[in-house]
């Protein structure tokens, strides 16, 4: 009876440090994997002053006119640094383009545009998807910043395709799989159940990372 106690003690502490060791490994591949897959994509978060439909409204007139001017650089950027950089220098043009949307509409907000990290939920572009995380960004925030949000990607220019067809240009594909390896580009354009499994494991610890991100010390 006492060895088969001790046997059954060892096989638990087996059991427990093989768990560990399995939580280690697909937390540092999750940590890793998002890590690449947001340090290659700059992503564009607006906000609505409420979710009135005037005020929805308002956000997609903020979003077309943003986007539109974004297109006049889309063929200078090849890199996510390079879009920042763009972003940075024409940072008040921006801010302008949004306020004159704004006020040609009858409306007086303030805008507050940011780049920085922010978190943004799971996405679908086309037939890409986006793991949710910590992404740079450009945040537009429209009066109060109450309403529900629009999300999209900057670079590659993932934006246009979701404002439009939901049909993904190849182009876009390509410099979003050249800034990728091959299994991260797999995970965010795959269909199949070890792909799906393998980006649920992303969600699933990324959504802890969010969370604790937003817990309050």
């Amino acid at each position: 009876m006492v060895i088969f106690m001790n046997l059954l003690k060892r096989l638990c502490i087996i059991l427990i440090l093989f768990i560990l060791y399995t939580c280690i490994c697909a937390f540092s591949y999750a940590s890793t994997v998002s890590n690449n897959i947001s340090n290659s994509v700059f992503r564009l978060h607006i906000l609505a002053n409420s979710d009135s439909n005037d005020d929805q409204e308002l956000k997609l007139k903020v979003r077309d006119n943003i986007l539109e001017y974004m297109k006049s650089f889309s063929s200078d950027i090849d890199s996510k640094e390079k879009a920042i950089t763009i972003l940075e220098e024409n940072l008040d043009a921006f801010e302008g383009i949004a306020l004159q949307t704004i006020h040609d509409e009858g409306y007086n907000y303030d805008v507050n545009l940011y780049i920085g990290k922010y978190n943004f939920p799971t996405k679908t572009y086309g037939d890409i998807s986006l793991p949710a995380g910590l992404y740079d960004a450009l945040r537009v925030e429209i009066g109060e910043a109450k309403g529900h949000n629009w999300w999209c990607v900057m670079f590659p220019t993932l934006c246009f395709v979701d404002v439009s067809s939901g049909i993904l240009d190849e182009n876009s594909k390509e410099v979003l799989e050249s800034n990728l390896n091959e299994e991260e580009y797999e995970l965010v354009s795959g269909d199949n159940a070890s792909v799906n499994f393998k980006f649920k494991i992303l969600e699933f610890f990324n959504d802890i990372k969010v969370n604790l991100a937003n817990v309050d010390i």
